[in-house]
C-alpha cells in the first residue's frame, strides 16, 4: 500500500511539473533577474566607500606600520583594481529605474551619470587609457581603449548632464529616490556633490589647463560664478560621508581590535611633522606624544613631543625606535574607544572643496577670494576634531589616559606668518596644497597621493622603506593581467600610445601628469 501511494505521488508530481513553463522552472529564486533600482543604488553607494586606516593611507604617508607581520610601508602595489563590475551595476540600476518609472530622466539615471564619471576617473587615475566606449558591451570581449583625455572629456560631460538632470528633477519635486545611505535621498544635496566633485576633477587636470578641448579654466570659472546653475557645498553638513554605527558597520579602529593593533601603528613624519612645524593643534587630536620625549622632560603640550616616523625608513630601524618610544602613535583614545568612531568617512568634502577653489583662483582660473576659501578650509578641517576658538583638547597617552588639556585658538593659528595666506603666487599655492593634505587625513582614499603626484606637495619621503627599485615611488598601477592575456592587441596599442613601449611600467607618467 505504501508503495502504491508513493507511485501515485510521484505520478502526480511529474504531471504537475510537466504543466509548468520550463523558463519558470529554470529560475533560481535566490538570484532574481530583476531588483529594485534602490537596492542596486544602495550597493553602488557602498562600493564608493574608501576606508580610513587602510593601506592607501600608508601610501598617502599619513601613518606607518612598524611590525612587518601585518604589513610594511612599501609601495608594493602592482595591478590596478578596476571598477567595471560597479559600472555594470550602474547600468542595471538605470535599467530598473527606467522599467519602473517609464521616465528617461529619473533620480537614478541622473546619479548614474555621476557614478560613471566617478568610477572612470578613479580607474584612469590608476592606469591611464581604458576601454570606455566599448567597455560595457557584453558581446565585445576585446574592447578598444579610449585615451585618458577622452575619458576626462566624457566624464566632465556626464557631470554636466547629471547637474542638469538633477535640476530638472528638483524643479518637478521628484521624491522617488530611495536607498540613500549618504544624503537621505536629497537631490539638492546630491547636486552639490556632483558640482563639488567636478571641481576636484578640474583641479586634477591642472597640467592641462591650456588644453582647448577640455576648457578647464572656463568650466571652473563657470561653477564659481554661477551658484544657481552650479550649487556646491556650503559647509561640512553637505559632506558626502559614510556613517558608521555600533551594530554592523563599525569604525575600522575600535575596542574590538585595540590590543596589539594599537602598538604596531605610529604616525608618519610627512603628516605629523608637517603639523608640528606649524604649531597645528590637530597634532594633539590625532596622535600621542612620543614617550621618549616625555621621559626626557618635554611637556605633552609642546609640539616637540610629537614625532612621526619617516615613511621611507627601514622597517628594522622603525621597529626599534618605535619600541623605544621615539615615535608618536595614533591616538588610541580617539580612534579605539568606541565602535562608532570619532568621525564619519568623508568621500567628498567641503574642506577639500575650499582648497580646490582656492587653488583655482590662485592659478588665475577665476576671480575670487582665495584667502577666504583657504581659511574656511582650515577651519572646517579643524572642526572635525572639535578644534575651534576656545576649545579644549585632551592630550592622551597610549593607555588612553589624559595627560593634560590644551586650549586652542584657530584664529591665532591662522595669523601665524607661516600659515597666513601669502597671496596668489607660488608660496600661496604651496600653502593651499599643504593644508589640503592635512585636511584629507584618513579621508577620500588616494586623493592625497594623486595630489602629491600632480604637484609634488608635500614632499613625500623616499628611501629603503619604499621598497621599490631606486627607492622611487610608483607613478601608476599596472593593468590587470587578464587584459594582457585576453585583450592583447588593444592592451599593447594603449601602452605604446601612452609610454612608447609595452612594458606596463609602474614608473611611467600618465598623460594627466605630463606638462
Amino acid at each position: 500500500m505504501k508503495i502504491l501511494k508513493y507511485i501515485l505521488s510521484l505520478y502526480l508530481a511529474i504531471a504537475f511539473t510537466s504543466c509548468q513553463d520550463f523558463e519558470e522552472l529554470s529560475q533560481d529564486p535566490n538570484r532574481p533577474v530583476s531588483a529594485p533600482a534602490s537596492l542596486v543604488f544602495n550597493g553602488i553607494l557602498n562600493a564608493m566607500y574608501d576606508s580610513p586606516w587602510s593601506l592607501e593611507h600608508r601610501w598617502n604617508q599619513y601613518w606607518s606600520c612598524n611590525y612587518n607581520y601585518y604589513g610594511t610601508n612599501e609601495y608594493s602595489w602592482q595591478n590596478a583594481s578596476l571598477n567595471y563590475f560597479n559600472l555594470k551595476n550602474v547600468l542595471k540600476m538605470e535599467e530598473e529605474a527606467l522599467k519602473s518609472t517609464g521616465k528617461v530622466v529619473n533620480p537614478y539615471s541622473a546619479l548614474g551619470k555621476f557614478f560613471r564619471a566617478y568610477f572612470f576617473v578613479d580607474m584612469t587615475q590608476q592606469v591611464g587609457d581604458l576601454p570606455l566606449n566599448e567597455a560595457l558591451d557584453i558581446n565585445n570581449l576585446r574592447p578598444k581603449y579610449n585615451t585618458q583625455k577622452e575619458i576626462y572629456q566624457k566624464s566632465l560631460q556626464w557631470l554636466e548632464e547629471a547637474n542638469t538632470d538633477l535640476k530638472t528633477l528638483i524643479a518637478a519635486n521628484d521624491q522617488s529616490l530611495l536607498g540613500d545611505i549618504y544624503l537621505g535621498n536629497n537631490l539638492l544635496s546630491w547636486r552639490k556633490v556632483v558640482n563639488t566633485y567636478k571641481l576636484r576633477v578640474l583641479i586634477s587636470l591642472s597640467k592641462k589647463e591650456n588644453d582647448a578641448d577640455l576648457g578647464i579654466k572656463a568650466k571652473f570659472a563657470q561653477i564659481l560664478s554661477n551658484p544657481n546653475e552650479y550649487p556646491i557645498m556650503g559647509g561640512p553638513s553637505d559632506n558626502l560621508e559614510y556613517k558608521y554605527n555600533t551594530t554592523v558597520n563599525f569604525y575600522p579602529k575600535n575596542p574590538g581590535n585595540i590590543g596589539f593593533d594599537s602598538q604596531r601603528y605610529n604616525m608618519c613624519a610627512t603628516y605629523l611633522n608637517g603639523l608640528t612645524a606649524l604649531n597645528d593643534p590637530r597634532a594633539f587630536a590625532v596622535a600621542t606624544p612620543a614617550q621618549a620625549k616625555l621621559n626626557a622632560g618635554v611637556q605633552p603640550t609642546d609640539f616637540a613631543a610629537f614625532v612621526g616616523a619617516p615613511a621611507a625608513e627601514g622597517l628594522d630601524d622603525m621597529t626599534f625606535k618605535a619600541g623605544n618610544g621615539e615615535y608618536s602613535f595614533i591616538n588610541q583614545k580617539r580612534y579605539y574607544s568606541t565602535f562608532l568612531g570619532p568621525e564619519p568617512g568623508i568621500q567628498i568634502g567641503y574642506a577639500e572643496m575650499c582648497f580646490n577653489l582656492a587653488e583655482g583662483i590662485n592659478r588665475g582660473w577665476a576671480t575670487g577670494d582665495a584667502e577666504a576659501y583657504y581659511n574656511n578650509g582650515i577651519r572646517a578641517s579643524m572642526l572635525l576634531y572639535g578644534i575651534f576658538d576656545g576649545a579644549n583638547i585632551a592630550i592622551t597617552n597610549k593607555e588612553q589616559a589624559t595627560l593634560t588639556t590644551v586650549s586652542t585658538n584657530v584664529s591665532t593659528y591662522l595669523a601665524q606668518t607661516a600659515v597666513k595666506y601669502q597671496g596668489n603666487n607660488a608660496n600661496g599655492l604651496n600653502q593651499i596644497l599643504n593644508q589640503k593634505y592635512f585636511a584629507l587625513f584618513q579621508h577620500s582614499g588616494l586623493e592625497s597621493f594623486y595630489n602629491w603626484r600632480r604637484t609634488g606637495v608635500p614632499t613625500f619621503a623616499t628611501g629603503v622603506g619604499t621598497g621599490t627599485p631606486g627607492n622611487a615611488i610608483p607613478k601608476r598601477w599596472k593593468y590587470p593581467n587578464n587584459e594582457k592575456i585576453n585583450n592583447t592587441t588593444n592592451y599593447n596599442e594603449a601602452l605604446q600610445r601612452q609610454f612608447g613601449n609595452t612594458d606596463d611600467n609602474l614608473m611611467d607618467d600618465l598623460w594627466i601628469n605630463k606638462n
